[in-house]
């Protein structure tokens, strides 16, 4: 799957294969103003959750919106804020390369709770 946001005047567009990324503000509602990228706050947020609920919607293992629960935030802060500019794009690979990582990082610590401020 491909993800593209452009920053189109004072709004953002958001696809994913083109089409229109669901929020999912059903999981929780950072941002009902939209989705945005290049800092931390409440955009970029449900911009990361967004990208994480849709990527794992349909592995087996996952139940519900677990993954995207547990690392959006840290996928925010290392990935959703750094996309600078008006246009960005990334892919199912790198997106679950970053999750690969945090998770390998969790259990290498040990620790199956996510950190401090991610939920």
């Amino acid at each position: 799957m491909i993800y593209k946001g452009e920053r189109l005047g004072d709004r953002t567009k958001v696809t994913v294969d083109s089409f229109a990324l669901d929020p999912r503000h059903d999981i929780r509602n950072h941002s009902p103003d939209g989705f945005e990228w290049g800092y931390h706050g409440s955009g970029p947020a449900q911009l990361a959750l967004a990208i994480l609920a849709h990527e794992y919607r349909d592995d087996e293992d996952d139940e519900d919106d677990e993954v995207a629960l547990k690392y959006y935030t840290r996928f925010k802060d290392e990935v959703v804020a750094n996309w600078r500019g008006s246009l960005w794009e990334t892919d199912s690979f790198e997106v679950r390369k970053v999750i690969d990582r945090l998770e390998k990082e969790l259990s290498t610590r040990g620790d199956t709770k996510p950190r401090r401020g991610s939920r």
